[in-house]
């Protein structure tokens, strides 16, 4: 027993041992980081060390021994080490004398920093649950100052403005409501900015102005409620009821009364038959039993009896929609330079193809690193593909992954090139920083995305140093494998600045670093914040079922329950949001009862009696 002490209590003093060396070998990068970050960087550094080495053989001796297996060592590890070692060497019946003044934070002390530094980021939390919720801003947040109100009282400690969508006079109208909606509710609450970054996006599509309707229908296919529409001068006219607004244009509208009937032939050539039954306030209400696809310009033509009248009549300007390419496993498809619409897959009338389907990249610089055989993914991963070719103005991909019977790809959906080089392209692009000088006097944080280098962090830094704004803090969007893979250097970087966050951007991480890999990625990122003390954001699809039709699905309170690991939790906009945000709230209220990070805690069971 005495020899298998000895050699544990040499192998933990050697952990112990490289630990400092760590440290003192990176000594001029703990010199560049803020004073009160000064010791958290430390204590990364050990950690890091730690890490180094398969520690599980080492962990089950340890455990059986009724030890510390190092497993929660994250937020103050020399201090864990040295506890171990006086715990090995009492056991083994002789003392040691430790050094604690080298020690930078202990058990306490490192659960109060990563406290302070969440405080100084995120603010107070609602309620009696320690981690804060971020919410992003629909549109509709900057014209509905009750929206705004209602998620905070719903539980909101964080506004999220996403750069990539609305306008800065939007924002600022947010950021006013929000300030009105404090003040009603008796709470603050922090306002975050998204950056946009460098779009790497699917580019347009060809509009197309047609509009479906079609009657209710049985299992049997009978017509059990005709169809209703509302011809009116104006697709902005105020309707009576839910029917739809179907524009016109001519004095058909005008002439036209109840019992005419309008007949016109829809997007598809099909014979239509529509019948007035109501005149209101210049709107024209008509009624089908038969599926009528409206396209703008389609002439109309009114008949009363046996009568054809002369007026003249043709469909309005209809809303534009976009047809989605659909892409199955095998196809090609071409992404080009330009800013052309995108155009579907030409076929002969046998099936036999006669030009892949084709759509914009809205990043111009991927044209000049992607290289053939690598691999690019679609929309989140939802479709996969191979590089064919590239010559700088069009890059071929074959569909390697799709779903069965085809995959639907819109305008404006994330591209991600995992095992490309874009170290050329800046993360901070003109448009950020116009949003920032738009924002930094009116936001508490900002978040860098795209970020890779430590030299991004920096460029930030500089960037709000030239607008006086050093007092905003800055999140770095975990979001590429080249980000996870330097998030220690990127941490050290933003360390240096007043205060830092981190989220976990899991949806683009997941096509990064693979989906198989995604809890185990998210967990590294985990372990290593806490070892800096740095507040993490989990985000990307919690509780997306709930904000968009009400009800959560199973796996998603599972989600939801494993991100009250994080300090922060983001949900995304949707129209049962405050719904999702008052849900979350009583979850994580609940679970903060359970766990604090990936420890358990004790609290009285009522199921624990026989």
């Amino acid at each position: 027993m005495t020899a298998a002490l000895e050699r544990l209590i040499d192998q933990v003093m050697h952990l112990r041992d490289q630990a400092l060396a760590f440290e003192s070998a990176h000594q001029h990068l703990l010199e560049q980081v803020a004073e009160h970050y000064r010791n958290s960087a430390r204590n990364l550094m050990h950690y890091l060390a730690l890490r180094q080495r398969d520690l599980r053989d080492l962990q089950n001796e340890l455990a059986a021994l009724g030890l510390s297996s190092l497993g929660r060592s994250e937020s103050h590890t020399l201090h864990t080490l040295h506890g171990v070692l006086r715990a090995l060497h009492c056991l083994a019946g002789h003392s040691v004398d430790l050094d604690d003044t080298i020690v930078p934070v202990t058990f306490r002390t490192g659960a109060l920093l990563l406290d302070e530094h969440t405080h100084r980021l995120f603010g107070e939390a609602a309620g009696k649950r320690p981690v804060r919720i971020m919410v992003t801003m629909p549109s509709e947040a900057a014209r509905n100052p009750e929206l705004v109100r209602n998620l905070l009282a719903a539980g909101m400690d964080i506004m999220r403005i996403n750069c990539a969508h609305d306008t800065p006079e939007d924002w600022l109208r947010m950021i006013a409501n929000l300030r009105e909606a404090e003040r009603a509710v008796g709470r603050t609450c922090k306002v975050y900015a998204d950056l946009a970054g460098p779009k790497l996006r699917t580019g347009s599509l060809p509009p197309i102005f047609v509009r479906k309707v079609r009657p209710k229908r049985n299992l049997r296919g009978e017509v059990i409620a005709p169809a209703r529409v509302w011809f009116a001068a104006s697709a902005e006219a105020a309707p009576p009821d839910d029917a739809p607004i179907i524009p016109i244009e001519g004095d058909l509208l005008r002439k036209a009364r109840k019992g005419d009937v309008i007949y016109l032939r829809d997007a598809r050539g099909r014979k239509r038959r529509l019948v007035v039954e109501t005149r209101r306030r210049g709107l024209l209400g008509v009624s089908f039993d038969r599926t009528v696809y409206f396209e703008t310009g389609t002439p109309l033509r009114l008949r009363r009896g046996d009568a054809w009248l002369p007026a003249e009549g043709s469909i309005g300007a209809l809303p534009p929609q976009y047809e989605p390419l659909v892409l199955n496993v095998g196809d090609k498809l071409v992404l080009t330079r330009d800013e052309q619409p995108g155009q579907p897959a030409r076929r002969s009338r046998t099936g036999a193809l006669l030009e892949p389907a084709r759509i914009g990249c809205t990043l111009g610089e991927a044209f000049d690193a992607v290289q053939p055989e690598q691999p690019i993914w679609f929309d989140d991963g939802k479709i996969g593909g191979r590089v064919l070719s590239n010559n700088g103005r069009e890059i071929a991909v074959e569909i390697t992954f799709a779903r069965p019977g085809g995959s639907k790809l819109g305008a404006e959906k994330g591209i991600n090139l995992p095992n490309t080089d874009l170290s050329a392209i800046p993360a901070l692009t003109e448009k950020d920083r116009e949003d920032l000088a738009v924002l930094a006097h009116h936001v508490d944080m900002v978040g860098l995305s795209f970020v890779r280098q430590p030299e991004d962090v920096t460029m930030l830094a500089e960037a709000l140093k030239q607008l006086r704004a050093q007092h905003v803090a800055v999140v770095l969007k975990i979001e590429t494998r080249c980000a996870f893979e330097n998030l220690p250097r990127l941490l050290l970087a933003g360390m240096q600045m007043h205060s830092l966050g981190v989220m976990v951007a899991r949806g683009d991480l997941a096509v990064e670093v693979g989906f198989d890999r995604l809890a185990e990625v998210q967990e590294e990122i985990l372990w290593i914040c806490e070892a800096a003390h740095i507040p993490v954001i989990w985000a990307t699809q919690v509780l997306e079922s709930m904000a968009k039709s009400g009800a959560p699905s199973r796996a998603e309170v599972s989600d939801a329950v494993m991100s009250g690991r994080a300090e922060c939790v983001m949900l995304n906009k949707g129209p049962y949001i405050v719904e999702a945000t008052r849900f979350l709230s009583n979850v994580l209220e609940r679970m903060a009862a359970h766990q604090s990070k990936k420890r358990s805690r004790l609290r009285r069971l009522s199921i624990a009696r026989l």
